[in-house]
């Protein structure tokens, strides 16, 4: 009886390290400053216990427990999008956001097991420092793999990579030479030095152990350093941009009956006077399915409404519609950003032939594609606009003025390997974005944690690109943030606004836009190749 009391503290205790590692991915209930202490104490936690652990079964058991927490509170919002705007049943939607914690908790499972196996001849108290290095870097290589292997497989989910946490932390300096991916790596191994650290507390080992925790500060301080490194030069003269959030609620959004009401909230806000004379918009950036229906059903008159608003702005503009393809007899969906000015013919927009086009290329799975073998998932719930076809992988950027804008829509930004694509040159599609553009409808989730997380993702593709981000959504968060990942301006969530601001645009690619992914994956490999060898020598 008391050993199946203190297993089921062992489990309390994973799983509520799980739900704190949860709430460093955005600002609130926790301040900005403590996300990365919050981040990496809980995961060093998390390494204490598999560094302690008895074997591989007990080591994957404390991952999965604490990733099921922590990828189940992370993604509470989930319930929000398919109970209440899908109409799924009730126990259904939580299931089903339990089984998605599970299975991305399995990721975690496997870093703890993997660990565990590599470092199993290293994991005594009485070793040397350089023992000491290797678990560090073998935890750090085998988390920073699963992170990627998660972003990847089954098209990828890489929402909650603990990289983000550290979006104001020490080691944002990383993120425009080594991604997202580099930056988990430190945080990584920032966690296993600090519970290599507590390992090692009264013995003659613990200063050995230190040496760990003191390459993670010099990481930090580099990080600081790297963070002065220009790594994007001002291209050309800056723009005035307005970003509009109608705060149309998601249940009246695709209403048939209120559809019209919320296009006219669009409008009134996208035709309104600048505060200032000087202040006129050079673009008007409007969220992603402003207009919730195809561009060939709606009628003439209400393109020419658009129209008047960019002629009377003296404006282009960038909106977020569905468009269809009837060309050549075969029929074509896709969830597309076009751009246009008042001299845009009528004609092309109707057609969705717009000379600035941009169709969604990496579709969100079960909202815009269903699947093999999950249609009867998707009929559980009341998705409007389904079924899209995919857009490619590279795609000429919009010239506006002096810049190139590089539209990108919903969770689409997540994905810094993508995004990437539009910052470099292309023989093809010509020159790299100077300006990211996110355009998103997180109505979905209501006025939860999803909004703030993303916000973080946006901040982090900023600083791997050196480009400023403005980001156009319908409920939130409408932000302009800098190069430099800070927040110049944003409207609260839920509200109704608009959001003037001037807008440099850069150019100059980093290591990272260069380089993607490659170089942190080759050296987390190399490090779980280095540790694999010396698991068979001492076999």
């Amino acid at each position: 009886m008391n050993r199946l009391r203190g297993f089921s503290r062992w489990h309390a205790r994973l799983l509520g390290l799980g739900a704190i590692h949860a709430l460093s991915f955005s600002a609130g209930p926790l301040p900005h400053w403590s996300l990365p202490f919050v981040q990496v104490f809980s995961l060093a936690i998390l390494a204490f216990h598999v560094f302690r652990s008895t074997g591989l079964q007990q080591a994957a058991v404390a991952g999965f427990l604490f990733g099921l927490s922590n990828f189940g509170l992370g993604l509470y919002w989930l319930y929000i999008s398919m109970h209440e705007y899908g109409g799924m049943f009730a126990p259904l939607a939580a299931t089903a956001v339990l089984l998605l914690a599970a299975g991305l908790a399995l990721f975690i499972a496997f870093a703890c097991a993997l660990t565990r196996w590599l470092s199993a001849a290293h994991l005594t108290l009485h070793t040397d420092y350089r023992r000491q290095l290797l678990i560090a870097t073998t935890w750090a290589s085998a988390w920073m793999l699963t992170e990627w292997l998660r972003g990847t497989m089954f098209t990828g989910f890489p929402w909650m990579n603990i990289g983000y946490a550290h979006v104001e932390g020490v080691l944002a300096g990383w993120a425009p030479l080594t991604g997202v991916y580099g930056v988990a790596w430190l945080a990584a191994f920032a966690a296993a030095a600090i519970a290599l650290l507590a390992c090692a507390k009264d013995t003659e080992n613990d200063a050995k152990a230190a040496i760990g925790v003191g390459l993670t500060i010099l990481a930090g301080l580099a990080g600081i350093a790297l963070t002065h490194v220009g790594w994007s030069r001002p291209l050309g003269e800056p723009m005035i941009i307005r970003l509009v959030q109608g705060n149309v609620p998601q249940s009246e959004k695709f209403d048939p009956q209120l559809v019209q009401q919320g296009i006219a909230t669009y409008m009134k806000l996208a035709a309104l006077p600048p505060k200032e004379a000087s202040g006129e918009p050079d673009l008007i950036v409007l969220p992603e399915t402003v207009m919730p229906m195809f561009q060939d059903r709606i009628p003439p008159a209400t393109w020419r409404q658009w129209l008047d608003i960019a002629n009377a702005r003296d404006a282009s503009l960038i909106m977020g519609i569905p468009l269809h393809d009837a060309a050549g007899g075969n029929d074509r969906y896709t969830n597309s950003a076009i751009g246009f000015d008042a001299a845009t013919p009528l004609n092309e927009l109707m057609t969705g032939q717009t000379a600035m086009r941009y169709d969604k290329q990496h579709l969100v799975p079960f909202g815009e594609f269903v699947p093999p073998g999950f249609r009867w998932f998707v009929d559980a719930m009341s998705i409007p606009l389904g079924d899209f076809d995919q857009g490619a992988a590279r795609q000429p950027a919009f010239k506006i003025d002096d810049q190139m804008i590089a539209p990108d829509i919903c969770y689409e930004d997540v994905f810094g390997e993508e995004i990437i694509l539009s910052v470099r040159n292309s023989e093809e599609h010509g020159p790299g974005a100077s300006i990211l553009v996110n355009m998103s409808n997180l109505g979905w989730f209501g006025d939860s944690w999803a909004l703030r997380q993303h916000l973080q993702i946006s901040r982090m593709r900023a600083i791997e690109t050196a480009r400023p981000m403005i980001r156009a959504t319908n409920t939130g968060m409408t932000a302009a943030i800098g190069p430099d990942g800070a927040v110049r301006a944003a409207i609260e969530p839920m509200r109704l606004g608009v959001l003037d601001v001037e807008v440099q645009g850069m150019h100059g690619q980093t290591p990272y836009v260069r380089l993607g992914n490659l170089p942190a994956l080759v050296w987390a490999l190399l490090f779980l190749l280095l540790g694999f060898a010396l698991r068979k020598r001492s076999a």
